[in-house]
């Protein structure tokens, strides 16, 4: 069985050519007005269409990893990338990769305070790397393509963990090869908890009312193989039209508490989501990125670009089935460039179903975190960062070339742009502030810590970043696009954290 992931695509093709063909009357469509008329609404075909997806499989619980102590008193995880297949519909094999096992990765939980060795092992036939997306650490840790692992090879890296409680994750970071070793099933959660978080009356049952839900669109050929289509007129990567959640297709979750915390992972190589409830209910933003907000966001909507992160709790009332959908983003893009970056799809991702008698919760607190951070007077620089398709400041990545030298814990105004169609950036190493968009201070979904950020085409956005104090003179940290076929063609550059005033 085969979803007609194209069905749109081709509709779309169509309405494009007929813009310069005329029509009987004589009238001559052009321009914008011409998909109107022909009426493209966001196009859900498939198993993820509202009021098509049927919720029959459980939703599935990535394990957390097994961990031990060593003599050095380091949380140790091995790891393996490998081969294998998976079954996303009945009867059909789909070969994918995943990390110790057929697809996807266990969840690392680690403690502020530890200090982890990971023991990766890669017995792909082709060599990967692996990045702690968000985790501040040493860049000769950070999983770069500077630190490529060969088939057979095992790679150690070691680091202590000196940050808030926030949900991070892994992935490979090989150049120009990220989008295919992500897409085929190489990623993971990392969670990392700390005492102050430990204390609020948030959901914390891992598996039970605190659920992470990676997401991801994907493809399949007539065999049911993962393939990646990017048609001419699609400026952002591959799009698929079926989503799946921790790996499954619609699935459910059976809620049995009256507050459920949902860890929101946007894994996609290039499509935007923006979450929301099927019956348009409120739910708590409760943290991003790099960790708790200073205090919740009451919101129906977060839209997350790839790469992004997003905690939400919503409150649930006895027998309640409610589904988790994406709704139409707000991608701020010319008209055809929302239209075929995906920005009027919506999506059925999974269903939550309540019991009859829940558990009781705790509201969530007015006050989840105090969030020091650096103020834009400490700024001793202020660099211009323009993202294209291809490029980053008109050059395209090259390894062996260094595009920023920074002193050890220096605080820099970055102001980033990208250009004519949407783009997101990924600092490596750091967190980072949102100063403005336009010159318009950031609402409550951008007023924590951010490792990665959606752009406005042909827009400013200031960030403020207070880089590194681990120096590290001779491996660079990445900076780059997160849609990866940016990435992979070229929109990447490094910085060397240097000591130095």
């Amino acid at each position: 069985m085969r979803e007609r992931d194209d069905d749109c695509e081709t509709a779309m093709v169509r309405s494009r050519l007929a813009l310069h063909k005329p029509r009987a009357s004589g009238l001559i469509l052009a321009g914008t007005g011409a998909f109107l008329a022909f009426g493209l609404s966001g196009c859900a075909t498939g198993p993820n269409a509202p009021g098509h997806a049927e919720f029959r499989t459980p939703l599935p619980i990535p394990p957390l990893a097994e961990s031990h102590l060593d003599v050095k008193g380091r949380r140790v995880f091995d790891l393996e990338t490998r081969s294998g297949s998976r079954e996303f519909r009945p009867g059909v094999r789909t070969p994918t990769w995943g990390i110790n096992g057929n697809h996807l990765g266990p969840t690392l939980r680690m403690t502020r305070g530890d200090r982890v060795l990971i023991r990766l092992r890669n017995a792909l036939t082709e060599a990967t790397t692996m990045h702690w997306h968000g985790m501040e650490l040493p860049a000769e840790m950070d999983g770069s393509p500077h630190q490529l692992v060969e088939p057979g090879e095992v790679w150690s890296p070691t680091w202590s963990v000196d940050q808030p409680a926030a949900t991070l994750w892994y992935h490979p970071h090989p150049h120009g090869a990220t989008e295919h070793h992500l897409y085929t099933g190489l990623a993971g959660f990392i969670l990392v908890d700390d005492s102050q978080a430990e204390t609020l009356s948030i959901p914390s049952t891992y598996g039970v009312d605190d659920i992470p839900l990676l997401v991801q669109d994907v493809a399949f050929d007539d065999n049911g193989a993962l393939v990646r289509r990017k048609p001419w007129y699609n400026q952002v990567g591959p799009l698929g039209r079926t989503i799946l959640v921790n790996g499954a297709l619609t699935p459910f979750l059976e809620v049995t508490r009256d507050r459920i915390r949902l860890r929101l992972l946007n894994a996609s190589i290039a499509r935007v989501y923006n979450f929301g409830l099927s019956d348009d209910r409120e739910f708590d933003l409760v943290a991003t990125d790099g960790g708790l907000l200073a205090e919740p966001h009451r919101t129906r909507r977060i839209q997350l670009s790839p790469g992004e992160r997003a905690e939400i709790v919503i409150a649930v009332q006895p027998g309640d089935r409610v589904a988790l959908r994406s709704f139409p983003q707000e991608l701020r893009s010319d008209f055809a460039n929302n239209r075929f970056s995906g920005g009027r799809d919506t999506f059925e991702l999974m269903e939550l179903r309540a019991r009859d008698v829940l558990e009781p919760s705790p509201p969530v607190p007015n006050r989840l975190a105090s969030i020091p951070d650096p103020e834009p007077e400490e700024a001793e620089r202020t660099r211009h960062v323009r993202v294209s398709s291809r490029t980053i400041n008109g050059r395209a990545m090259d390894m062996a070339r260094v595009d920023a030298r920074i002193a050890a814990g220096t605080v820099e105004i970055w102001e980033v742009e990208g250009i004519a169609v949407p783009h997101n950036l990924h600092i490596h190493g750091v967190r980072f502030r949102v100063l403005d968009v336009d010159g318009v201070a950031p609402g409550p979904e951008l007023a924590g810590w951010k490792d990665t950020v959606y752009l406005d085409p042909d827009v400013v956005t200031r960030l403020l970043i207070r880089f590194p104090h681990h120096v590290s003179p001779d491996v660079p940290y990445m900076f780059h696009c997160h849609f990866l076929r940016h990435e992979d063609d070229g929109a990447m550059g490094q910085y060397l954290v240097v000591p130095g005033e």
